[in-house]
């Protein structure tokens, strides 16, 4: 559908500001998704506080080589989805989710990642880089296990004198 050029500049202004903000953005093709999963989608990635922006592929080609970001812009294929927040890994994980459950519908095409192009695989090895919460809970296991085997064998060396 043509857009008339007062919407393309409204597109491009927005899409310039996506292309300048922090954090990572998600390039992804969106094909054959009914109006209840983007909607889905949308409500599921909003409450993380990641945005969601549909634009055509030229035009997102055109802001985001004007943006001054490193490497090849990405191979984009189908109808274009952008997924874009603070976090750094946020937008990639949450559409990696939604790559799972709705198979071939959604899929990776790339991104921006510390302000230069990633291809999709690079996009899938960072979206599966767990939450920082969990990264958390494995640091703390991790320094507890050692301390816990001491703790043990403390036990066992204690239980071993009272038994003599």
């Amino acid at each position: 559908m043509a857009i008339n050029k007062a919407k393309k500049v409204e597109i491009l202004e927005h899409l310039k500001g996506i292309a300048k903000g922090e954090g990572s953005r998600v390039f992804v093709n969106f094909h054959g998704l009914s109006v209840a999963d983007v909607t889905a989608i949308r409500r599921a990635l909003h409450q993380e506080g990641i945005g969601y922006f549909v634009s055509k592929k030229t035009l997102a080609r055109k802001v985001f080589n004007e943006a001054g970001i490193g490497g090849e812009f990405p191979e984009l294929s189908g109808e274009l989805a952008i997924a874009y927040g603070e976090d750094m890994i946020a937008p990639a994980r949450e559409m990696q989710k939604f790559q799972k459950t709705l198979k071939e519908k959604i899929s990776i095409l790339g991104g921006v990642f510390e302000n230069r192009f990633v291809g999709a695989e690079e996009m899938k090895v960072i979206a599966s880089i767990p939450t920082r919460h969990v990264l958390y809970g494995q640091f703390v296991n991790l320094i507890n296990s050692p301390i816990q085997g001491l703790v043990i064998a403390l036990d066992g060396v204690a239980n071993k004198k009272e038994a003599v």
